[in-house]
This record gives C-alpha cells, structure tokens and sequence, in this order.
C-alpha cells in the first residue's frame, strides 16, 4: 500500500500562527510533533517511509524536508502551487503510476487531522484495501455523536456487511435542523477526507468523470517523459479545474464504499475545535501559558507571555511575535476573514 498524504494548505483559521510560511500542519499544535509528523507516524507502522508521499506547494518543499528529513526527495510532489484536493489528487495518482504497477492501492490523507486511536485506524485500511481490490472508491465515514454544521455528511446507502456500505450519495454542511435529522438516522457519517483506491481505478474516474484533468495530466506525463520529474508544468497545472474531489469525482462515480469509522479524529479546522479535543481545567479553561484567573471559564489561551484573565468567558487569545488575536471562541473559524482582509489591505507581512 502507498500512502499519499496532502500537505500544501495554509491553514489560514489558525492564523497569526499559522501563516504562509509556516502553515498548519507544520505547527506543533497538539504535541512536541507537527501534525505533519504525526501524520506520518501513525502509518510507520504498516507502511514503510519509501511508500509514504508528500504531495505539497512548491513554496512548501523546504519545510517538508525539513520535518520530514528520512522522507527520500523524490517522494515529494510538487504542485507548482496550491489549487484543490481533485488536481493535487490526479498529479500525484499520475506521478505514483509512473513509480508502482496500476493496481497497487494508495491511502489519500490530509495532513492536518487528528486520529487518537492509531490502532483502530490502521485496521480500517486493511478494511479499505479490501473494498478497493474490487475497483471501488472508498471513503472512511466518522460516526457522527453530534448535529454538526461544519462537515459534509455521506449518506450510506446498501449495507454490503458489518463494516462496509455503500454510498448513496453525499451532502453538503447542513443546517442544524438537517444535522439533527441525519444523526436521529443513523446511516449518516461526517466526510473525513480520507480516500482509498487503486491507481488505476482513480485515473479511470479522472478519465470519465473529469476528462479535463485526465487531458492535462497527459500533457505533464510528456513533460515528465522529456524533461524528466522536475520540469516546470505551472503552464499546463493551471488549467486544471479547482475542484474538490469529492464534488469532481466522489459525487458522480458509480462504485463508491463507506467504512464508518470511529477512532478518536478531528479535522481540528478551527481554534474552537483544538479547544475542544484539549485538556481543560476545572473552570473549562485551556491555558498553553502562565497565568492567574478570577472568575473567568471556558477560554483557550495561547500566550508567550504570562496572562491574567478577570471575568472573561469563552474567549480564544493567541499571540505571536507580530501579531494577537482575540476572538468569541464561537466564532473562530471567522479568523480567515481577517487573513482576507489583510490580503485585501495588502498587509502581506501578516500573512
């Protein structure tokens, strides 16, 4: 099995620490570990460090490598720069064709989740790899233990045995009163990300679903034939569609599995989330500095310097060396609006 795990977002809902040069998931926000290591890590176990591949942005390779340092080089592909999950999917599924026999499987990850249960995990890749043998596209479904808004859910449709559905077809982020619906149903699972199938069953799907990116990945494949790996294709890669996969792919193919799943995992997208997979105090407080507190409950704090909270609630305060946040924790996940307006205001020393 290969893993290919994508690295090339910005992580911009994590700002002022998380920045352009230093993005999500090479922060080491839930441990001594970035979350890119800790992606890798949780596979070591089954599949080896030749077999494990970085797709990330050019401006990103250096930090890889960085993290990264037994990851052979050529086990990095590079995107000239960042478009959406259903090209980054297709240039590497072309890359690792032209390294592994068509039918190897590969496990697609994003870089910057958390799996608390690594053992439960790794059985459902070989769950996976099962379904995938058989030319299905298969997706990994958390179970979902409340109404959330903030993901897509996928509906389970025919129940091939006890681990295994397949999809009926998938949703976008509900409102509270459809996310109430969908977990009083039973057969509905958040979307995770997180995809299996062999290389040649993906390559097919880009052939029949989005023959665009399968008639440009041909026109990189004769760059990488005459020019070899490391010739510059940014020409051709930005025109490929800057679609998700699961909308240019997942939703229109036929054979399509869901292994619901759970083990413990988060897609820890916001400040409120990391608040809420984290240890807190007696007062609901998660403090990542020295402090005092009067009468203050439920905030996240994340200073490099000591900090003395009276009568606040519910509060997110993250500082960095040029900048400080304070946010209603509620309303985290509006801190890319400031990261766009500062693009807007073309105050890119904070990006």
């Amino acid at each position: 099995m290969i893993a290919l795990i994508m690295a090339g977002g910005v992580g911009t809902r994590f700002w002022p620490l998380s920045r352009e040069s230093n993005p999500k998931q090479f922060l080491n926000i839930l441990s001594d570990r970035s979350m890119l290591q800790m992606t890798v890590d949780r596979l070591l176990s089954k599949i080896k460090i030749e077999d494990i591949f970085i797709v990330t942005a050019a401006s990103q390779v250096e930090l890889t490598k960085k993290h990264l340092p037994d990851l052979p080089m050529e086990n990095i592909i590079i995107e000239p720069f960042g478009m959406n999950t259903a090209p980054c999917i297709a240039l590497s599924a072309a890359y690792l064709a032209r390294k592994y026999i068509k039918s190897e499987k590969m496990i697609v990850l994003p870089a910057d989740h958390l799996i608390a249960l690594k053992n439960d995990f790794l059985t459902s890749l070989q769950v996976g790899s099962e379904s995938a043998e058989l030319d299905n596209l298969v997706t990994f479904g958390i179970k979902p233990n409340y109404p959330a808004t903030g993901y897509g859910y996928i509906e389970a449709g025919k129940q091939i045995d006890e681990q295994r559905f397949f999809v009926k077809q998938f949703k976008e982020k509900p409102d509270l009163e459809t996310a109430q619906h969908f977990l009083e149903a039973g057969n509905f699972f958040w979307n995770s990300g997180m995809f299996m199938w062999k290389i040649e069953t993906i390559l097919k799907a880009y052939h029949d679903y989005l023959p665009k990116v399968s008639s440009i990945l041909e026109k990189i494949n004769l760059k990488w034939d005459n020019e070899g790996l490391r010739v510059d294709f940014s020409e051709e890669y930005a025109g490929m569609p800057r679609l998700p996969v699961d909308i240019g792919i997942m939703e229109q193919a036929e054979k399509r599995v869901v292994i619901p799943v759970d083990y413990g995992w988060s897609d820890v997208g916001s400040w409120k989330a990391l608040y809420d997979i984290s240890g807190k105090d007696e007062n609901g407080n998660v403090l990542r500095c020295q402090n005092e507190l009067i009468d203050s409950k439920n905030n996240y704090v994340n200073l490099k310097k000591f900090v003395s909270l009276i009568g606040v609630e519910n509060l997110v305060v993250i500082d960095s060396e040029d900048a400080l946040l304070i946010a209603n924790k509620d309303r985290s996940e509006d801190v890319k609006q400031i990261v766009e307006k500062l693009k807007k205001d073309n105050k890119t020393g904070l990006l």
